[in-house]
C-alpha cells in the first residue's frame, strides 16, 4: 500500500488493507487462535449478514464487553464497516456499570466474553435485541426467533460460503457520523459516553501513518484495554491498516507476561502506560544501579558510558530488540525514570492525549522530542494556554482541531461544560507550551489518576461512594507508591453520639473500605484507610485543596 497516501475515507484504509493482505496473518491471541486478513474478512462479511438479518440499522449501538481478543477486534470492525456504532465497554467494570452502559447507549447486541457475561443480569438490559458470546459466536441468553434465524443463516458455523476479495465489501461512512460512544466511567452519576466521529479516528491513523513507521508484515503486541482509545488506535486500528500482524494478551498484562510476549513476539512498535515502564526499571535495572561498586564505577567517566551501553542493551532485549521506539501515554513518567532512560539514549518518547481527541494532542519522535515535555503538537491539532503568558504562566491547555470529540452522548450539560464559548475543548491539564508547539504537562486538574494497564480511576466517584458510608465526613483519595489511599476525616458528631474510641472508628473505617470496594473494580479499590485529626484545608468556594494532600 502507498505509504504516502492522505486517505479521506476510514473505511477505504481497511478495505484496501483487507483486500491487499489477504493471505497474512493479521491477528492472534497469545498462544491462542490466528486469523489472516483474509480470514476476518470473511468474518466481517458474515457479521454482516447477521446484522441485517438480525435487524440492526446504520447508526445502532454495539457493545462489546472482553478483553483483548482476536474476535473482539473482528467484531469491532465489523461494526465500524456495517455503519454500526462501537459501544467498548472495560472488563474490569463491576456488573452494574456494565448495565448502566448498555442500557445508557442503548446498545442493541451485546458481545461478551463467557466469563464475564455469567456475572451479567440479563433482565437488567432487557432492551437488548441479543447476546453474542464473544469466544464462540454463539447465540447467549434467550434468544428470540428472529435472532436464532439471524444467526442459523450467518454466524453459525459453515452457513456462509467463503467469499472472494472481490465479493468483500465495507459500508461507507462520513466523517462527522459518530462511529465509537468511549465510556471513561460506568457509574451513572459520572457517566460520560465520548462520541469519536469518523474524522477522528481518521486523523489519528493518517497522522501515526507518517509519524511512526510500520510496514506490512511488522508485528504487534496488543496488551493495553482496547476500550480505551490509545490502545485501540495504536496497538489495533492503525497497525490493521497497514497489513501488520497484531498479537492479542488475552489475560491480565502483568509485567512478567508482557516481557515474556515481547521476547518471543519482538515487536516493531511498544506502546505503554507509565506504571509498566516504571516497574520493569524498578525489578530490573534499579537494583543493580543502586549497589555501591555501581554507584563508584559510575562516576569514572570511560566506565560509565560502558556500563550505560550495557544496561540500554539489556533494556532494549527485554522488550525483544526489534522495535524501532516506545510510546508511553495517559499519566506522567517518573521524572527519573525519565532522566535515566535520556542519559542511555533508550529509544522512548512520551505522548499527550484524551479520549475526547481520539486520543492524540502530542507526541514526536524519540530522537527530536524535547526532555521534559509531552510531545509536540500533532500537525491537525491547534493549542493554547488559558494564562497571559502561554510560555511561562501555567494555564489550562485547550485545543480544537480534527481529532476532537462530538460530544458526550445524551449529556448536553458535559458537552457544554467541556468546550468553551469560542469552541475549544477544555483538557482539565494544566500546562506550558514552547514556541516550537512543544507540551509540558504541569499538573492534571482532573485528579484522573492511571490504573495498573491504563485503566482511568476517578477518585471523585470512590470519594463519593465513601462519603455515603457511616461516620465519614469527608475524604480525599490519594494514589501512594501505585496504590489507593482514602485520607477519611471522621464525623465527630457519629463518633460521639455512637461513643466509639479510636480503635472502634479505625475498625468502622476498614469495614467502610472493604463494603466499598465491593463496589468497585479491582484496579480502582481502596488499600487502605488513614486517618486525619483535622479538617482538610478548603477554597473559598468549599472545595477541598486536592493538591495539598495528593504531593
Amino acid at each position: 500500500m502507498d505509504q504516502q497516501i492522505t486517505p479521506e475515507s476510514l473505511i477505504k484504509l481497511y478495505q484496501e488493507s483487507l483486500l491487499q493482505n489477504w493471505d497474512l496473518p493479521l491477528f492472534s491471541d497469545y498462544d491462542g487462535i490466528s486469523y489472516k486478513y483474509g480470514e476476518v474478512a470473511q468474518k466481517i462479511h458474515q457479521i454482516h449478514l447477521f446484522y441485517k438479518a438480525s435487524g440492526i440499522q446504520k447508526g445502532d449501538k454495539i457493545a462489546l464487553l472482553g478483553r483483548n481478543s482476536s474476535n473482539w477486534g473482528i467484531v469491532f470492525l465489523a461494526t465500524l464497516g456495517y455503519g454500526a456504532v462501537a459501544v467498548p465497554v472495560l472488563p474490569d467494570f463491576n456488573p452494574s456499570d456494565v448495565h448502566h452502559i448498555v442500557n445508557h447507549s442503548e446498545s442493541s447486541l451485546l458481545f461478551a466474553t463467557d466469563a464475564l457475561l455469567e456475572k451479567l443480569d440479563l433482565e437488567a438490559m432487557s432492551d437488548l435485541k441479543g447476546i453474542i458470546r464473544l469466544n464462540s459466536f454463539e447465540l447467549g441468553g434467550t434468544p428470540g426467533k428472529v435472532l436464532e434465524d439471524a444467526w442459523r443463516q450467518s454466524l453459525k458455523e459453515g452457513s456462509v460460503q467463503s467469499i472472494s476479495p472481490a465479493e468483500f465489501q465495507l459500508e461507507e461512512l462520513a466523517l462527522e457520523d459518530a462511529c465509537v460512544i468511549s465510556y471513561t466511567s460506568g457509574t451513572s452519576g459520572f457517566t460520560k459516553g465520548v462520541m469519536v466521529p469518523v474524522r477522528s479516528l481518521l486523523s489519528n491513523i493518517v497522522f501515526a501513518r507518517e509519524h511512526m513507521p510500520l510496514k506490512s508484515g511488522d508485528r504487534i503486541v496488543s496488551f493495553l484495554p482496547m476500550a480505551h482509545v490509545f490502545g485501540l488506535l495504536f496497538e489495533f486500528l492503525f497497525p490493521a491498516t497497514l497489513g501488520c500482524h497484531i498479537t492479542f494478551l488475552t489475560k491480565a498484562p502483568t509485567p512478567q507476561v508482557i516481557i515474556k510476549a515481547f521476547a518471543e513476539i519482538k515487536p516493531r512498535l511498544i506502546l505503554s502506560v507509565p506504571l509498566v515502564i516504571e516497574k520493569i526499571y524498578k525489578k530490573r535495572i534499579q537494583p543493580a544501579l543502586e549497589k555501591p561498586s555501581m554507584k563508584l564505577l559510575l562516576k569514572v567517566p570511560v566506565l560509565s558510558s560502558v556500563i550505560r551501553k550495557k544496561v540500554r542493551e539489556k533494556l532494549v532485549e527485554t522488550f525483544g530488540g526489534c522495535f524501532h521506539e516506545i510510546v508511553i501515554g495517559g499519566a506522567p513518567l517518573s521524572k527519573e525514570v525519565e532522566v535515566f532512560f535520556r542519559k542511555i539514549k533508550f529509544p522512548f518518547t512520551i505522548g499527550y492525549g484524551m479520549t475526547e481527541c481520539g486520543p492524540l494532542i502530542s507526541y514526536d519522535a524519540w530522537q527530536t522530542t524535547q526532555p521534559s515535555s509531552a510531545g509536540k503538537l500533532v500537525d491537525r491539532m491547534q493549542v493554547r494556554i488559558d494564562s497571559d503568558d502561554p510560555y511561562r504562566q501555567v494555564g489550562e491547555i485547550q485545543v480544537k482541531g480534527m481529532n476532537t470529540m462530538l460530544g458526550y452522548y445524551k449529556n448536553e450539560e458535559a458537552t457544554e461544560q467541556a468546550f468553551t464559548e469560542d469552541g475549544w475543548l477544555r483538557t482539565g491539564d494544566l500546562g506550558l507550551i514552547d514556541s516550537q508547539n512543544y507540551i509540558f504537562i504541569k499538573g492534571r486538574s482532573k485528579n484522573m489518576l492511571l490504573g495498573p494497564s491504563g485503566q482511568n480511576i476517578y477518585p471523585e466517584e470512590i470519594e463519593a461512594k465513601l462519603a455515603n458510608m457511616s461516620g465519614v465526613l469527608e475524604n480525599v483519595v490519594v494514589e501512594r507508591e501505585g496504590k489507593l489511599v482514602a485520607l477519611i476525616f471522621p464525623d465527630s458528631e457519629f463518633v460521639e453520639a455512637e461513643q466509639l474510641d479510636e480503635e472502634a472508628v479505625k475498625k468502622l473505617m476498614e469495614h467502610n473500605r472493604k463494603h466499598v470496594n465491593k463496589e468497585l473494580p479491582k484496579y480502582s479499590q481502596v488499600s487502605r484507610i488513614e486517618i486525619v485529626e483535622e479538617e482538610f484545608e478548603k477554597t473559598p468556594k468549599r472545595n477541598i485543596k486536592r493538591y495539598l494532600y495528593t504531593s
